[in-house]
């Protein structure tokens, strides 16, 4: 029988700094600071080297990096962008659990 095992880590869980959000996204830490002054990320913390990212936004990050270096969108299109994104998924769930609700789900 092949048996296969994966293992992840949970994005809910970790932190991350300004750097190892650079490093993680193959960017300048210039370019996570410029998406925090855009408000595509909320930090924790006072300046850029103290910051800390909750691991939900190395998506967000990687998005908008993706956005801008693939369709040549500019930061304030990029937040835009996002922004009906989120907007998408939270209709989305509701609409989820609308449907479940007239099924008798929970």
């Amino acid at each position: 029988m092949n048996e296969r095992t994966l293992t992840g880590l949970l994005l809910d869980e970790i932190e991350l700094t300004s750097i190892d959000m650079s490093h993680a996204c193959s960017v300048s830490v210039e370019q996570i600071v410029e998406l925090v002054a855009e408000g595509v990320l909320e930090p924790v913390g006072g300046d850029p080297q103290e910051w800390r990212f909750r691991g939900t936004s190395l998506t967000r990050a990687r998005t908008a990096i993706r956005l801008q270096r693939d369709l040549g969108v500019n930061l304030a299109g990029v937040a835009l962008a996002l922004e009906l994104l989120d907007e998408i998924d939270q209709l989305r769930g509701r609409l989820r659990r609308a449907e479940g609700a007239a099924r008798g789900l929970p």
